[in-house]
């Protein structure tokens, strides 16, 4: 142990104990029936409504990484980097208010669980839903591992680390070990239950640091300068400027190419999906568009906290010796706040990793156990089996998202969790297009999307971090031909809608077979109550594996 700071230790582990609880009572709350189905355990019931949805989807979307790294972004680099975030998180709301109530009505009148259902039901083609769910998993799995980087952010600032591995990361195993056992036990019960304590907690932390951090270190101006001053000033490593106060013309295209290309992705990973499918009608996804947004506005006030933490100076070597910025936001609350306050704010960053996290491993788990153990290792599973299935996948994901933070450079992991947005891009044409037409060939998507995964994650390998030499350096790359930089991931999504267009008009004019679609047109605008849509007993009694009976 390094010099525990008790007073903190004792606030995160009573409030951590709390959530605990919290989370195993959680299998009772708004309970229909038992665990034993992927409706129950893996959507919640499909009964939430918009008060619980909204702060699960808060939950699920804004994070401990956000609260750690977007700020740091702006801490180490700047706006292009770290402020992106914000309009992009404004964008977003207007792309799913269009398209996500589609995809509730097709998925309840049809009983779909995860994304790769339905494309594999518009389609006809497993193939395709195969890649769906193998992108939804592999883009997830750095995003659950970059919520524990940020609790070990927290537990180092406390003082808790040492020279050898268990020392330093026992407490993360043991806060893990919690998770993956109420996760186990309640389903997506759970972190819906914890999200209210979650989302408190850090609208306070956040409320009260702007209104008195900016008074301890001498107000926005000094701080704004501050910042302005670092970005300006030229690093030894590049000797180019540390990063963009205000980006400049060179940088708009790598702004808003990651805004957009950002806001198209967050809705395709399985956890934004899986809280969405969650809810009881479609109108709630609706309302929920219009009112997150809200999260936005604390988004762009969190991300402010990287410029008060150049002004204050912050230590941000880790126990290893080594500059990290991941913690220059703990930092911060530990050496301007009092101890007890630092405390409530860790403990919002630690429960701010385990709710999305715990969305995250179930998400993944319902794709591995409807769209690869169902479809291709035992098509005759039973909703007890798909459940039991579901909750040993969950324990691996966390599993496997633990190895990934104990066993890789940090650096490294950190840069890999940029290729999910990369990756999970590529599902865009297949899920949303799929929304509204039919129009685009099976063998085309798939093809796009081989185009796009394999370009995208070559380019994205090839950036190089000039300051630590390692592969994965970023997420911006040239468009081919240009001189002008880019979101890697946007520019393989082009690539692949172009190769998708093409191929189809192709096998079109070929008559290659489509597959057949097993929705109807009217599915896609279908609520709770319409002829067809199955309610909660329904999907229990039918196990929610295949489309409504009735259908117009």
């Amino acid at each position: 142990m390094n010099d525990v700071d008790w007073v903190q230790l004792i606030i995160v582990v009573v409030i951590f104990v709390a959530v605990t609880v919290m989370g195993f009572m959680a299998a009772r709350w708004r309970k229909t029936g038992e665990l034993d189905s992927l409706d129950e355990w893996g959507l919640g019931g499909r009964g939430f409504g918009t008060f619980i949805t909204w702060f699960l989807l808060g939950g699920d979307l804004y994070t401990a990484y956000t609260f750690v790294a977007v700020p740091a972004a702006m801490y180490a680099t700047g706006a292009i980097s770290g402020f992106f975030a914000v309009p992009y998180t404004i964008v977003v709301y207007p792309i799913i208010f269009v398209f996500m109530s589609r995809l509730w009505s097709v998925s309840h009148r049809n009983g779909y669980v995860t994304p790769a259902d339905f494309v594999g039901g518009r389609y006809g083609s497993r193939g395709l839903s195969l890649a769906v769910a193998v992108t939804g998993i592999l883009a997830t799995m750095p995003y659950i591992a970059l919520q524990l980087v940020g609790m070990q952010a927290v537990f180092e600032v406390m003082g808790l680390g040492g020279d050898n591995l268990l020392a330093k990361d026992l407490p993360l195993l043991i806060a893990f070990a919690v998770l993956a056992a109420y996760t186990y036990s309640s389903g997506l019960r759970a972190p819906a239950m914890i999200a209210f304590v979650k989302d408190g907690l850090i609208y306070l932390v956040i409320g009260a640091a702007i209104l008195y951090l900016p008074g301890q270190l001498g107000g926005w101006d000094s701080i704004f300068d501050a910042a302005k001053t670092k970005m300006e000033s030229t690093s030894p490593t590049t000797g180019q400027p540390v990063g963009a106060f205000i980006p400049g013309e060179a940088g708009y295209s790598s702004y808003w190419t990651l805004a957009l290309g950002s806001a198209m992705a967050l809705f395709m990973y399985p956890h934004s999906v899986t809280a969405v499918l969650s809810t009881k009608n479609r109108n709630v996804v609706r309302r929920n568009a219009a009112i997150l947004p809200a999260y936005s506005l604390l988004l762009g006030l969190l991300a402010l906290l990287g410029f008060m933490a150049i002004k204050a100076n912050v230590n941000i070597k880790g126990l290893d010796g080594l500059a990290n910025p991941q913690l220059a936001i703990p930092r911060l609350f530990d050496q301007e706040f009092p101890a007890w306050f630092a405390g409530i704010a860790f403990a919002a960053i630690a429960v701010g990793a385990l709710v999305p996290a715990a969305i995250m491993s179930i998400a993944a788990a319902n794709l591995f156990t409807r769209n690869i153990y169902r479809d291709f290792l035992k098509k005759d599973a039973t909703p007890a089996q798909e459940a039991k299935v579901s909750k040993l996948a969950s324990l691996l994901v966390k599993f496997g998202a633990l190895v990934f933070v104990l066993g890789m450079d940090k650096t490294i992991s950190l840069n890999l969790q940029l290729l999910g947005g990369i990756w999970i891009l590529q599902t865009f044409p297949a899920i949303v297009v799929g929304l509204f037409t039919r129009w685009f060939h099976r063998w085309a998507l798939l093809a796009g999307w081989a185009v796009g995964m394999v370009w995208g994650t070559i380019t994205a390998y090839n950036v190089v971090n000039p300051a630590t030499g390692k592969h994965f350096g970023g997420s911006l790359a040239m468009i081919p031909f240009t001189d002008t930089k880019a979101y890697i991931g946007l520019v393989a999504f082009g690539l692949n809608l172009v190769v998708v267009i093409v191929l189809t008009l192709v096998l079109r004019a070929l008559k290659v077979a489509e597959g057949k679609d097993s929705t109807h047109k009217t599915d896609y605008l279908a609520d709770a109550g319409d002829p067809g849509v199955k309610d909660l007993d329904e999907l229990l009694e039918g196990g929610g594996t295949g489309p409504a009976a009735a259908k117009p």
